[in-house]
Parts: structure tokens; sequence; C-alpha cells
């Protein structure tokens, strides 16, 4: 499941907790995420899912289930 893998990969890189992290979870409000981290983020995602995100759309990603709809849309599977 995409949201569980995504989980995984932003606790490791932004050194939260998995259970801190929901579908609604707010990146920059609640995980403090800045425009670097979430740089990283996306590079990391698309390494992970073998993926090419559109980096401009990265910046107007506010809650893990943006990044989830933005992952489906870019042929991510369930």
């Amino acid at each position: 499941m995409i949201f569980d893998k995504l989980v995984s990969i932003m606790a490791e890189q932004l050194g939260v907790q998995p259970q801190d992290i929901s579908m609604d979870t707010l990146l920059r409000d609640d995980l403090a995420v800045d425009s670097l981290d979430l740089y990283n983020l996306g590079m990391i995602l698309e390494d992970e899912f073998n993926i090419e995100l559109p980096q401009d759309e990265m910046n107007d990603i506010e809650s893990v289930a943006d990044v989830v709809k933005m992952l489906k849309e870019s042929g991510v599977e369930e």
C-alpha cells in the first residue's frame, strides 16, 4: 500500500514517529517540513517508486493525502 510505504520513508527521512503520520497530517504544520525537506522527500520518492514527480507541484503539497494523490497520479499503484 502506498500510504504504508510513504509513512516508512517519511518517518526515516524526517525523523518523526510513524504513528504521528496519518493521511490528514499537514507536512509544514504538523511535521515542520520546509521546502528543502520537501525537495529531498520528492527525490527519495522518485527513486523508491521509479517515477518522476512534477517538481513545480511539490511546493503545493500540504498534507500526506496530497503526497499519496500525487504518487497515484504519477502511476504508482496500490
